[in-house]
């Protein structure tokens, strides 16, 4: 029986515009305890995503101060998306490929949904594509040159 992300997805999804602050976008993640947030241009579409990750490593790690813009740390190129009709089992199988916890999920280039491995893995039917998506991202990667 195929399902759509459409049904598992959190559609109340909060964004940042990458103009803000990565103080401002830790609030955020802090104040409803999420680890990514999706960034928006001024017409509502998805241009980035920033992780709790992108802005220990690429921010505080390198010194930089709270008041460092959303777009210098921001993932920009290549943001990995899923649509609301996309199968469960594809985007598991993307979540591993990519090794991503998040996915974010666009309609006509609006952020309309977020999903976590979490929100797959609470679906019986499915908790075994979060358990090899889980393994895929927990391999460690090559390191980039």
């Amino acid at each position: 029986m195929e399902q759509q992300l459409r049904n598992i997805m959190t559609s109340d999804v909060y964004t940042v515009k990458d103009s803000q602050t990565i103080q401002e976008a830790a609030a955020l993640m802090s104040e409803h305890n999420i680890g990514a947030i999706p960034v928006v241009n001024n017409t509502g579409e998805m241009v980035g995503i920033v992780t709790d990750r992108d802005i220990t490593l690429r921010a505080t790690a390198q010194g930089e101060a709270s008041q460092t813009r959303v777009s210098e740390v921001m993932t920009a190129q290549e943001i990995v998306k899923g649509t609301p009709d996309m199968d469960i089992h594809q985007a598991a199988q993307l979540m591993a490929d990519q090794q991503i916890r998040r996915l974010p999920v666009v309609e006509n280039g609006q952020i309309v949904g977020m999903v976590s491995l979490g929100d797959i893995a609470v679906k019986d039917q499915f908790d075994q594509d979060a358990e090899q998506a889980l393994s895929s991202i927990s391999t460690p990667s090559e390191p980039q040159s």
